[in-house]
């Protein structure tokens, strides 16, 4: 029996045409809800990513995996668990950037800061309409604890900054720019460590999402399901394929897996 259901937000919920969740998807959720099924959220956005602009529309979801896993939390605001990127790989990061500058962007707790704004940055946030970054001295990340760090450049360009952050590892759910976090950290231990909170089995759960950084999710849960706008990297890692964000993906996964109720 399927207890929890944890949802990617952009391309899963939200629709990147539109930036807004789906009238279907809403209906969807509620059912579930009503039927006693918990629901949370399990994205690569920072917590004020998440609130800015109520891209969520206030729905009450129960828990949140944040930043690709590395910082998960109640609905109560009770930290469930936290990673962070090793002191030594954001200096060895900072050095590389120094050598070669690229646009990047700190996420610390509860505030994020860019080195510089260029038109990768623009690109990639207007994408995803999300606003322009304040700008920070990012010398401070050194003393500072870091949780996510984004590089607004090509895949085939990361192996120059990753090469100096030997604990860290990167993944995409853009063609802009890449996460990076702790190695080890992903969706899938932050799924794993709000499910045991609520004292779900992982076989009692459902993991939903499209992108490159939910694989390990899919793979993690009871059942995986896929966008239809998924790449065939996050399909074949899933356990269904429904359709995609803007016809109706989440209803009719919901229909396959929840008859009882549609």
């Amino acid at each position: 029996m399927i207890k929890a259901i944890f949802f990617d937000i952009d391309g899963t919920l939200v629709s990147f045409q539109t930036h807004a969740i789906p009238e279907s998807t809403k209906c969807a959720l509620c059912a579930v809800r009503e039927h006693g099924v918990r629901l949370f959220i399990a994205t690569g956005r920072h917590r004020l990513l998440i609130e800015e602009g109520n891209i969520l529309e206030g729905f009450p979801f129960d828990g949140y995996v944040t930043l690709n896993g590395q910082f998960c939390y109640t609905t109560a605001g009770e930290v469930i668990h936290e990673a962070r990127i090793e002191p030594a790989d954001v200096a060895g990061l900072l050095a590389r950037l120094e050598e070669k500058p690229s646009a990047c962007l700190l996420i610390e707790r509860d505030r994020m800061y860019a080195n510089l704004i260029d038109e990768h940055v623009q690109r990639a946030w207007s994408a995803v309409k999300f606003s322009t970054p304040p700008l920070g001295d990012v010398k401070q990340a050194l003393h500072n604890n870091i949780y996510q760090i984004n590089l607004f450049l090509p895949q085939e360009q990361e192996a120059f900054y990753l090469d100096a952050m030997p604990h860290s590892a990167a993944t995409r759910w853009s063609p802009y720019f890449s996460d990076i976090g702790p190695s080890g950290g992903s969706k899938a231990v932050g799924i794993e460590k709000l499910a045991a909170h609520f004292s779900i089995p992982m076989s009692d759960v459902m993991a939903i999402g499209d992108g490159e950084n939910d694989i390990d999710m899919l793979r993690a849960a009871g059942i995986g399901v896929a966008m239809g706008n998924a790449s065939d990297a996050v399909k074949r890692a899933a356990d269904y394929i429904t359709t995609d964000v803007d016809h109706d993906g989440i209803i009719n996964a919901f229909k396959q897996f929840f008859p009882f109720i549609f």
